[in-house]
C-alpha cells in the first residue's frame, strides 16, 4: 500500500487530529455522572460532534478520539450516528493524563508522517482552521498554539486612574490571550510527549525552550466548558440577543 505524504494535501490543510476527551470533568457535575465531559450537549448536540463538524468543514479527513471516563457513551455515540468523516477511537486503560492521551490516540493517526491537529474536547470555538495551518507551515516551528482571548464576564467595569467607573459592562476585548486548546503539530511531536502525565507541563515548555511554538492569534468566540455556568452562557450566547 502507498502512503500518501504530506505534499498530496493542499497547502494550507491538515487532514488528520486528535480530540482529547478522557478528562473526569468533575466541575460539570451532574451532567458528568452519566457522560464524559464532551458528550455534554450545547443546544441538544454533544460538544464532541460540534468540534467533528467544524473539523470536517476544514477538510480535515480523520479524527482520532482519545477517551478514558465513560468511554462507553463516545463509542455507542459514535456508532448509532453518522459522523461528517473518518474517527476513531482509543481507550485508555487507565488515565494517561493529557499528554499521554494525545500520545496514545497519534498512534491510531493513518498518516504518522504528517502534521496533525489537537484539540482539548471541552473546547468551544470555530475559526477558519486554515489560516492557522498556513501559519504554521509558514514559521516553519514544531508547533503552533491558538491563543484565544478569554471569556469576558459580564458585569466587568471599566473605571479611569481615579477610580470612577466609566462603563458597566466593558466591550473592549482582554489585551492579554490565552491557551486556547487548539494545536497543530508536526510529526516529531509525538516522540517529545510524555507516556503519562501533561505535555503543558513537558513537552510545550521544552518547545518553548527550543523557540519551537508559535502562537497564532484568534479572536473568534471562545470558551472552555468546565461548569454548568459556562455551559449556560454558551447557550444563551448562541441564542442571540432576546
Amino acid at each position: 500500500m502507498v502512503t500518501a505524504s504530506v505534499e498530496d494535501a493542499e497547502p494550507g490543510t491538515v487532514r488528520q487530529a486528535v480530540v482529547l476527551a478522557g478528562g473526569l470533568g468533575s466541575r460539570l457535575r451532574p451532567l458528568t455522572l452519566t457522560v464524559p465531559k464532551p458528550m455534554v450537549e450545547v443546544r441538544g448536540t454533544p460538544i464532541l460532534r460540534h468540534q467533528l463538524d467544524w473539523l470536517a468543514e476544514s477538510r480535515v479527513e480523520q479524527v482520532v478520539v482519545s477517551a478514558g471516563h465513560r468511554a462507553q457513551v463516545i463509542d455507542d455515540y459514535l456508532a448509532s450516528h453518522r459522523m461528517p468523516l473518518r474517527t476513531d477511537l482509543v481507550v485508555e486503560d487507565r488515565p494517561l493524563g493529557r499528554g499521554g492521551g494525545l500520545k496514545l490516540a497519534a498512534a491510531a493517526l493513518e498518516r504518522p508522517g504528517e502534521p496533525w491537529l489537537a484539540l482539548y474536547g471541552d473546547i468551544w470555538t470555530r475559526f477558519p482552521l486554515a489560516g492557522m495551518f498556513a501559519h504554521h507551515r509558514r514559521h516553519g516551528a514544531l508547533a503552533t498554539l491558538a491563543l484565544s482571548r478569554p471569556w469576558l464576564p459580564r458585569g466587568s467595569v471599566d473605571c479611569d486612574d481615579r477610580g470612577r467607573v466609566t462603563a458597566l459592562v466593558s466591550q473592549v476585548p482582554p489585551p492579554l490571550r490565552v491557551n486556547g486548546g487548539v494545536f497543530v503539530f508536526d510529526p516529531q511531536i509525538v516522540d517529545m510527549l510524555p507516556d503519562e502525565g501533561d505535555h503543558e507541563q513537558t513537552t510545550l515548555p521544552r518547545l518553548v525552550r527550543a523557540q519551537q511554538l508559535m502562537g497564532y492569534p484568534v479572536d473568534s468566540p471562545w470558551r472552555a466548558i468546565n461548569t454548568p455556568h459556562d455551559l449556560a452562557d454558551v447557550e444563551c450566547g448562541l441564542a442571540g440577543p432576546g
